[in-house]
């Protein structure tokens, strides 16, 4: 079951299974299309049970879903996995140096690497609060990097996610689905264990804590509520960390601190993890009407007496006309070239590059430069005729708010169809932890899915499904790793480099 045309995870290029995999191979062979159904559909059921679901905006029917979740893994080696640590490390860092810079003194401006309005007018750009320089000074705490994969050692950023990045419970989930279901797979591979993450993000939560908190520095998370679209990714989280899962009702700001409303009494806030954009977190600063943001929240943060995750700001490292000049910008802040490159980018804002883009719809990939989730897009070659023609309308009208890209050949990887065991496209987010204790990179991420024969589209707002990203360690080790809340304990039989 080699793919069609694209570099494949488990067969290479060719049919036969990559010699580093055929453990894997072997076991899709030894497992029946029925089995692998029935066991996908246990786990299906399971998520159904514990509500790991997501919202879909704008739609009256089947509005709360769960992510589709495929049984088949998606294997890294130690090699491929140690260049992607150093490749995303290296661009979290630049990412970081950038928010510092343009926050503060603005050299990269001065210097004329990036042009000046494309910071200063963005519409990400958090001018009011400019002035304010975060904890340790880091900003972007969590980051969400896309990968995308074209061929053995082609691997590229599709996006970065630096604002509020999501999905990592269903990293952990997936994970916990196949301990649980195809618990021989951890016999057969060195598999590295995901299951600290929580334990990760809670140590650079508290690592970027106000000088004055105490010892064990209150946490919290910051949610929208219920109705929000990754709520179910909030309350598992905050369940996970061991930390107060809090709306805005629950957090009041007196003499420039946040408490926690308490059947006890107010509990002064030390660090809020908030997954709310910057617009709604206070609407003395930003959009008076917000009723999700808490008034004086700002002020606190002002004042040097709460620490934000991540920091109000960030958007502007995940504007695609920023992403443009990321191997500029990683160039002037590491001094060395982009491990991970970006996909070829044509700025719509640029005439010559608005020109091509419009000469070429058929052939690219176009999205709005501060879009997400797929909406917003219009991927040339399964396009009509007539999405063709209503786009190019719209982009001849504001060519400023777009980005092309040329249609990768994205990797593919088996999974279980309709029809039976396909290949299907794979894009791949790991998660980058960034405190004042140094970078985290958990083993692992979330692997999206195209479920749809032929479509480069995984996000799962538009039809796409997940699977469990396998990062094999040294051959012979033993680990642990969690399911259910207990721990269970994998003596490495054999192993794959």
């Amino acid at each position: 079951m080699a793919s069609r045309g694209a570099f494949d995870e488990l067969y290479g290029a060719g049919t036969a299974p990559r010699p580093e995999f055929a453990a894997l191979h072997d076991w899709i062979n030894a497992t029946s299309v029925e089995e692998l159904r029935a066991r996908q559909g246990q786990a299906e059921l399971a998520f159904r049970q514990i509500g790991i679901t997501f919202s879909v905006y704008g739609e009256d029917e089947a509005a709360e879903r769960i992510i589709p979740f495929d049984i088949l893994p998606r294997v890294f080696s130690q090699a491929e996995w140690a260049r992607l640590t150093k490749g995303l490390e290296q661009r979290v860092e630049s990412i970081n140096a950038f928010l510092r810079d343009i926050y503060g003194k603005r050299q990269i401006l001065k210097d004329g690497i990036i042009p000046a309005d494309l910071v200063l007018r963005n519409p990400q750009f958090a001018a009011g609060i400019a002035d304010i320089r975060p904890p340790a000074g880091i900003f972007a705490h969590i980051c969400g990097i896309d990968i995308v994969r074209t061929g053995p050692d082609d691997f590229f950023v599709l996006e970065d996610n630096a604002r509020t990045p999501s999905g990592v419970s269903y990293m952990i989930e997936n994970r916990e689905a196949m301990l649980r279901l195809c618990p021989e797979l951890f016999s057969i591979f060195p598999v590295l264990p995901v299951d600290g993450y929580p334990d990760a993000l809670l140590a650079t939560m508290q690592s970027v804590a106000p000088r004055q908190a105490s010892r064990q520095p209150v946490c919290v998370l910051l949610t929208p509520g219920p109705f929000n679209s990754a709520f179910y990714e909030h309350s598992f989280l905050a369940d996970n960390l061991g930390i107060e899962l809090v709306e805005a009702a629950d957090l009041e700001v007196r003499d420039d601190t946040v408490y926690m409303r308490t059947i006890s009494g107010p509990v002064r806030v030390d660090v809020i993890y908030r997954r709310i954009d910057d617009d709604f977190l206070d609407p003395l600063v930003f959009r008076p009407d917000s009723m999700l943001g808490v008034p004086g929240l700002i002020a606190a943060y002002r004042a040097g007496n709460v620490a934000l995750v991540n920091a109000p700001g960030t958007g502007i490292a995940d504007d695609k006309a920023i992403y443009s000049y990321m191997p500029d910008i990683v160039r002037y802040y590491s001094g060395g070239e982009a491990m991970l490159p970006n996909v070829e980018t044509y700025r719509c804002r640029e005439p010559q590059a608005l020109q091509y883009t419009l000469d070429h719809l058929d052939e690219l990939v176009v999205k709005l430069v501060d879009g997400s989730g797929g909406y917003g897009m219009l991927v040339g070659p399964t396009a009509s005729r007539d999405e063709i023609d209503r786009f190019r309308a719209v982009l001849k009208a504001e060519p400023h708010r777009y980005i092309a890209q040329p249609t990768l050949a994205l990797s593919t990887s088996p999974t279980l169809a309709d029809q039976g065991l396909a290949p299907r496209h794979i894009d791949f987010r790991p998660f980058v932890l960034t405190g004042a204790n140094g970078i985290t990179i958990i083993p692992g991420g979330l692997t999206r899915v195209a479920l749809r024969d032929g479509s480069l589209v995984v996000n799962s707002s538009q039809g796409g499904g997940t699977k469990d990203s396998f990062v094999l360690g040294a051959p012979g080790m033993r680990q642990q790793q969690s399911m259910g809340g207990m721990t269970q304990s994998q003596s490495i039989r054999g192993g794959l480099a």
